[in-house]
């Protein structure tokens, strides 16, 4: 039966109720109580470990920072299923979103360091938002790294009448005609905008940023012909390349990828710094003991070798990664630090 807050008060305190007691059982009763604390810390030392030995124990619940349907959210439901057979435990999935992956975020770092609520990720929560938004009330490098779910690479891809068909061509057009190559994104601050400055600054160009509310408005601009170029994930533009609707100038990689290998990277043009991908991620609330998201990671690399998730995977265009949590801490923070560049160089603001 819940109690109103003095009635605990006096319930836990019961001398506040009672007479003063003689010197001598005062000593005896804290004597008493710090051998009963040294004790409870003691048989408290292997609970991580026992924790972690018998995790999960209840179900887990992973929350997606995104609207349901997108890539993020397709790839986590896919390893949640096999995570929930692998454990014999429910592992729900949760949609929150809002300002930019942020609230979703937020309900990770502020949750119960103990497995049982994870986040899945793309890159602007982890790596980018910090240097955007001046209202973050969490810290993503506090955030406890599980894995690296999978990697799509971004791509420039223009208009099918654009004058330039390769990334040379591109880097002469762009700087020959300063202020005139315009290109869309999925908004102020999304990875398509970034990766475009990231290009626009690496080579010294002036191009025009034209955002959008999501990829699709962008890419329906793009297929009319009213914007030059589109700065995003492969996956979403290889079907209009098929139907020669846009041309793939290039990924923004040190190599080809296995999606269409003859799209040459960004590097063969001699722009090796140009390097750009949305990726997906699991992490953990701060504090969540290493041998947890340890037994995580194993069970879901394990789970993202098995040819029915790989194929799934695939479909979205997405390459598996997998790793162990100590890779994923040094990838978000060359993340971290490569984004914080382009956000500064370019004095890159959110509405």
């Amino acid at each position: 039966m819940a109690v109103d807050y003095p009635a605990r008060r006096t319930a836990a305190l019961p001398f506040l109720t009672k007479p003063v007691v003689s010197p001598g059982d005062f000593m005896r009763k804290r004597t008493f109580i710090t051998v009963s604390l040294i004790t409870a810390a003691a048989a408290g030392l292997p609970v991580l470990a026992q924790d972690a030995a018998t995790y999960p124990a209840k179900p887990i619940r992973v929350i997606v920072n995104f609207p349901p349907g997108g890539t993020v959210d397709v790839l986590t439901r896919t390893v949640a299923q096999k995570l929930s057979e692998r454990f014999g435990r429910p592992v729900v999935v949760e949609n929150r979103a809002g300002a930019g992956g942020n609230i979703g975020a937020q309900a990770v770092a502020t949750a119960a360091a103990d497995g049982y609520t994870l986040l899945a990720t793309p890159p602007g929560p982890m790596t980018i938002n910090q240097n955007l938004y001046k209202d973050m009330q969490f810290d993503p490098a506090r955030l406890v790294p599980v894995v690296m779910l999978a990697s799509v690479p971004n791509v420039i891809t223009a208009r099918a009448d654009f004058p330039a068909s390769s990334v040379r061509e591109l880097v002469a057009y762009v700087k020959a005609n300063p202020g005139k190559v315009t290109y869309g994104s999925q908004g102020n601050g999304s990875t398509s905008h970034l990766t475009g400055q990231m290009f626009a600054t690496i080579i010294g160009g002036d191009m025009v940023h034209v955002p959008f509310k999501g990829e699709g408005p962008a890419l329906t601009e793009l297929l009319g012909g009213r914007i030059d170029l589109f700065f995003g994930n492969i996956s979403a533009v290889l079907k209009y390349r098929e139907s020669k609707h846009v041309k793939l100038l290039g990924l923004a990689s040190e190599k080809r990828g296995s999606m269409a290998p003859d799209v040459p990277s960004a590097a063969e043009a001699g722009l090796s710094d140009f390097v750009a991908s949305a990726w997906f991620a699991i992490a953990a609330p701060p504090g969540t003991p290493a041998a947890v998201a340890n037994k995580l990671n194993a069970t879901i690399v394990d789970i993202m070798k098995l040819p029915d998730v790989r194929e799934k995977f695939a479909a979205q265009g997405a390459e598996v990664v997998g790793g162990t949590p100590a890779e994923m801490t040094s990838f978000m923070n060359a993340e971290r630090a490569r984004w914080k560049r382009v956000i500064e160089t370019a004095n890159v603001k959110i509405d």
